[in-house]
């Protein structure tokens, strides 16, 4: 099953309906940009909230700083058109985790209406939206000293299966293999907490069938590779 990957630009986005039943709506976007939604990226720091500024001071770098003042402008922009409200009228919340019951979960909208993920990598950021948990992750091939250092924390099927190819092959699998996992761990809400060995999702051309969940590969740039995680009715 292939999804439709729209592009966010400077130009405020049409967003419609938010998505309903199982439908999914994948946004991408370049996070150089200067003006983002209709929005001048050096004013954006008024549309977010107080967890969001702080979190964007921190950053040490003035590129990190910025992808993350893109991102999450963008983030705004979108779950405003969802649900009719301006982008700093969007109360966000952390929802439990899944490990500890604590509140560092998913991130959510207050009050609910529609469910989302965000990922970036790089100047790349991929955004989704949907009425169910979902989860979409973006990831540029990785250095074969990084593949070198995750091969033993995978699945035990998948390092066999990327130890099976020759190394000029891996960073393209782990890439691919990588971006299926994050978006299944971000849908759960437990990230990295619990590893990465479960759930298998497998390295080739299409995922693995993970229970719960609907899993798929998304259209992505040279030496990315990114995927989305849908869950679905029990």
């Amino acid at each position: 099953m292939s999804t439709y990957v729209n592009r966010l630009g400077g130009d405020a986005p049409r967003t419609g309906e938010p998505p309903a039943g199982e439908g999914v709506a994948v946004w991408s976007l370049d996070t150089t940009l200067d003006v983002v939604g209709g929005h001048p990226v050096e004013e954006g720091l008024s549309l977010l909230d107080e967890g969001e500024r702080d979190r964007c001071g921190r950053f040490l770098r003035p590129r990190d700083r910025h992808r993350y003042l893109v991102s999450h402008i963008a983030l705004r922009v979108l779950l405003g058109g969802y649900l009719g409200l301006a982008p700093e009228e969007v109360a966000l919340v952390r929802e439990e985790c899944p490990c500890c019951g604590a509140p560092h979960g998913r991130p959510a909208v207050a009050g609910g209406g529609v469910q989302f993920s965000l990922s970036h990598s790089d100047d790349l950021a991929y955004l989704a939206f949907a009425a169910v948990p979902v989860g979409v992750d973006v990831e540029g091939y990785p250095s074969p000293d990084a593949v070198a250092d995750i091969l033993g924390t995978l699945h035990p099927a998948e390092t066999a299966e990327l130890t099976a190819v020759p190394e000029a092959e891996r960073q393209a699998l782990l890439a691919r293999l990588w971006a299926r996992k994050e978006a299944c761990l971000k849908g759960i809400g437990t990230g990295l907490a619990r590893g990465v060995a479960e759930p298998y999702v497998g390295s080739g051309p299409a995922p693995a069938e993970v229970p719960g969940w609907r899993l798929t590969d998304l259209p992505a740039p040279d030496a990315y590779a990114a995927a989305l995680a849908v869950r679905t009715p029990a």
